[in-house]
């Protein structure tokens, strides 16, 4: 891993840090029954196989 070799500044530390942008989470609608949920994109299959609630992202 790289170590920088000297101190950077403040504004440009802060400058840096504010790139650092979380993405919102992708929803995707799923039929579970006869209702839709909106879960996580990630978690699609393991709503489908049955691992968790899909109630419990309401």
């Amino acid at each position: 891993m790289a170590v920088p070799k000297r101190r950077t500044s403040r504004s440009n530390t802060r400058h840096r840090r504010a790139n650092w942008k979380a993405a919102a989470v992708d929803l995707v609608p799923i039929h579970v029954g006869s209702e839709i949920y909106r879960i996580p994109r990630r978690l699609v299959r393991a709503v489908q196989r049955g691992y968790l609630d899909p109630a419990a992202f309401r």
